[in-house]
């Protein structure tokens, strides 16, 4: 979209204004690239304190009724029946072809299930949804607009929030959610995030968001932070983004996200067939991460070659500020994917040589792992 009188906004669009935030259009909504203090201090505030990210563009579907657990399950390649209520997973929905119609998180709640889904996709992965209801007896609803969901990260997530909420945060464990108040704001509490750092998303009503941001932010609470940060620490991270390193291109196997795909829950998911037969024909290609071995920043779309062919472009790419290197990632001919491969990437005209490593490229976060 060009025309920024059709982007949408969320709740906090004033607030970031009122900040000096620098707008872009993002996934349909103009959102902050970053503040005044820039990309760089906002991402060193995540790694080494408290940040706080407004995520409200993001989508959230709301599945009610007797039968939610087996129609999520058949639009999800994860096994929602592992799930107990108050847990989170992450997972994908796919098109038959095996691909991506977006990655997601699923809530199970005691009685519903929430589907979290990128802004971008709200409208297919509505779509498909319906189209897999299938006479089941269940309720939809996209509750995306009626929702807020900021994103609370660093290391010193917990003491920040902590004097603004009677829960006690440590009973909160990595991937689990409790219902809470935190800034006199009613919240669904998820020790969850995309940083690789401790913290927390919290739900709330679109008309509460602003009241908790203001709880959260201030002399010695959560930096602000907008889009620039997050996706430099969620690259170091090496997690997933639709678009770049996933799309309905790619299968879940290809992008290293076997481990979300459960083949043997019982129960059959749309895509699980093209799935099997690519894991018995094996993988022609596999996602890696690189790091650029000369001076150069391999940006998103550049070239990529390997013995003197292209293979494929740069997925995502940037200079990591935790690892102090030139990172990104590709996919290779799944012979060639292992580490200490060396190929070269077309950098402004000029071929760089980059060798893959082992993922996340940052390994010291402080995010709590999964019991």
């Amino acid at each position: 979209m060009s025309d920024n009188e059709t982007l949408r906004h969320t709740p906090l669009h004033a607030v970031h204004l009122e900040l000096g935030g620098k707008m872009v259009p993002f996934a349909g909504y103009e959102m902050p690239v970053q503040y005044p203090t820039g990309i760089l201090a906002e991402h060193k505030a995540v790694r080494t304190g408290v940040g706080i990210f407004d995520v409200s563009h993001m989508g959230e579907l709301e599945i009610t009724g007797p039968d939610r657990n087996a129609l999520v399950n058949r639009v999800t390649c994860n096994d929602v029946a592992a799930l107990e209520p108050g847990e989170v997973q992450y997972s994908a929905i796919l098109t038959p072809a095996g691909t991506f119609i977006d990655d997601c998180t699923v809530y199970r709640f005691d009685d519903k299930l929430m589907i979290v889904v990128n802004a971008s996709n709200i409208d297919a992965v509505w779509e498909h949804i319906v189209g897999q209801k299938q006479g089941a007896n269940v309720r939809l609803k996209n509750i995306s607009d009626d929702v807020g969901l900021l994103a609370l990260q660093g290391p010193a997530a917990e003491a920040v929030m902590q004097p603004e909420t009677g829960t006690q945060l440590g009973s909160i464990d990595y991937y689990t959610f409790q219902s809470g108040t935190v800034a006199g704001v009613d919240c669904f509490i998820s020790r969850t995030g995309y940083t690789g750092e401790d913290g927390f998303e919290l739900y709330c009503r679109a008309v509460d968001t602003e009241q908790l941001w203001r709880g959260l932010t201030g002399e010695g609470k959560a930096v602000p932070c907008g889009l620039g940060a997050r996706d430099l620490l969620r690259l170091e991270m090496a997690y997933a983004l639709y678009g770049n390193e996933i799309d309905d291109t790619i299968t879940p196997l290809e992008a290293g996200l076997a481990w979300i795909v459960k083949l043997d829950k019982g129960s059959p998911f749309v895509g699980d067939t093209a799935l099997r037969r690519q894991k018995a024909a094996g993988v022609t290609r596999r996602l890696v991460g690189f790091q650029l071995t000369e001076r150069a920043i391999a940006r998103p779309g550049y070239p990529v070659y390997l013995n003197g062919k292209e293979v494929d472009k740069v997925r995502s790419g940037a200079m990591g500020p935790s690892v102090g290197a030139a990172i990104g990632t590709t996919f290779l001919p799944v012979d060639q994917a292992k580490v200490g491969t060396v190929f070269e990437i077309d950098c402004r005209g000029k071929r760089v040589p980059a060798e893959v490593v082992k993922r996340p490229f940052w390994k010291e976060g402080s995010a709590k792992k999964k019991k």
